[in-house]
């Protein structure tokens, strides 16, 4: 079964998805009153137009560049050393991955947030599979917590407003969507949680066409098929994998599980900075399952 293209956004793989807009490169004079740079000349002869919301932010291998003799940026997704988080105050910074990997977890992180809404894309665009599931009307909402799995993952970006730019409300298959998402981080790992709610009319298809999104963009392949794990703490089952992308020449090992139902779609997908290309075949995905199960009881609300 095809499945139409639809435009991204710049999602799939943009890089900085979710970045915050960057200040003016290193080296580029600050502009006065008036849009004037004193002395009227900056390298090159122009000056840069400022970055729109989803304008790529540069190469993921090089995030923008502070002024001399500041301190380094962070890794996307992970709070500043010594300051607060981005979820809030009085946050704990987690660790941050070595100056060697730092560009590349920056880049790796919003190439994930990418391949999700990618997926969503596709899942909402995604012909009816003959399912009636939606039929009922929408009975709950995916939410975005502060902290995830019992507290161990914490909220380190909002991405829902993005998201939802990005993910068409109606298709073939979904109606009345809305997305929403949050990047989380734990120690050196990362995770990256999308949730879309509205009326689904086979949850199957959602779920199959949301997984075949992931890879199209020809920088992700499958490493462990997806299959269905029924999470130990109960609940209907994911369906979980492990893919495995190459960004800036680095292999990088992504397991994922998804889920669905008439009202509900949500996306969780993982990775570690300490061990990105860690062996696929290694991973326990009924672990993994187990915790995405958590997770869904966490985020998924009834509507009311």
């Amino acid at each position: 079964m095809s499945t139409p293209q639809q435009p991204h956004n710049g999602f799939g793989g943009a890089p900085g998805y979710g970045m915050p807009p960057a200040g003016p490169p290193g080296g580029y004079p600050q502009q006065g009153p008036g849009g004037q740079v004193p002395g009227g000349q900056v390298p090159g002869g122009q000056i840069p137009p400022p970055p729109g919301p989803y304008a790529p932010q540069g190469p993921y291998d090089a995030p923008p560049q502070a002024p001399y003799g500041a301190p380094p940026q962070p890794p996307y997704g992970m709070p500043p050393q010594g300051h607060p988080g981005y979820g809030g105050p009085g946050m704990v910074p987690p660790p941050v991955p070595p100056r060697s990997k730092s560009g590349k977890v920056w880049g790796i992180i919003g190439a994930i947030v990418g391949v999700l809404v990618v997926g969503s894309i596709a899942s909402t665009v995604a012909l009816r599979g003959g399912g009636s599931g939606g039929s009922g009307g929408p009975k709950y909402r995916i939410t975005v917590p502060q902290t995830l799995a019992g507290g161990e993952y914490k909220l380190a970006k909002d991405i829902s407003q993005q998201a939802d730019s990005a993910v068409p409300h109606d298709g073939a298959n979904e109606h009345g969507i809305r997305t929403v998402g949050g990047q989380y981080a734990s120690g050196t790992k990362s995770m990256v949680m999308l949730g879309m709610y509205g009326s689904i009319d086979d949850p199957e298809t959602s779920v199959e066409h949301a997984i075949q999104g992931m890879t199209r963009d020809g920088k992700t392949v499958v490493a462990v098929a997806e299959k269905k794990f029924t999470p130990s703490g109960g609940g209907d089952p994911l369906t979980c994998g492990v893919d495995v992308r190459t960004e800036m020449g680095q292999k990088v090992t992504l397991t994922f599980c998804i889920g669905a139902d008439s009202s509900t779609s949500m996306n969780v997908a993982q990775t570690d900075a300490a061990e990105l290309s860690k062996d696929p075949q290694s991973i326990d995905l009924q672990k993994f399952a187990d915790q995405a199960g958590k997770i869904r009881s966490e985020v998924r609300k009834p509507l009311g």
